[in-house]
């Protein structure tokens, strides 16, 4: 696959990516950091652009972490609920084998009685 070449700017200054990405996807990123930083920066004047990367750095790593677990639980739930819906599966086969059986033995048994 090619590479793209996508110019970002982030707190005025500007950082080539060499990507695979789709370029507007990296632009947007791009722009998701830089809004978030500049917010930092803006609510705490002390903040140097390296603590704000920091910051920024840990609060998205926060982010993916958690929705890496959510996503982990919902496979597990997803796994829970297929094997349920196996075993109803299964449960419901031998119940219309065992439906099959009756009705085979209620027919002979009525044969037998109208003899």
């Amino acid at each position: 696959m090619d590479k793209n070449k996508v110019r970002i700017n982030i707190c005025g200054a500007d950082y080539i990516i060499s990507t695979e990405d789709d370029p507007e996807y990296v632009t947007e990123l791009g722009k998701e950091i830089d809004e978030k930083m500049r917010t930092l920066l803006n609510s705490n004047q002390r903040l140097s652009v390296t603590q704000a990367a920091v910051l920024c750095s840990l609060e998205f790593l926060d982010e993916f972490k958690k929705s890496d677990t959510t996503a982990e639980h919902l496979r597990s739930q997803i796994q829970d609920y297929l094997e349920d819906a196996a075993r109803a599966r299964t449960d419901s086969e031998i119940t219309k084998r065992e439906a099959e059986r009756l009705g085979k033995e209620l027919a002979s048994l009525r044969a037998k009685g109208n003899k």
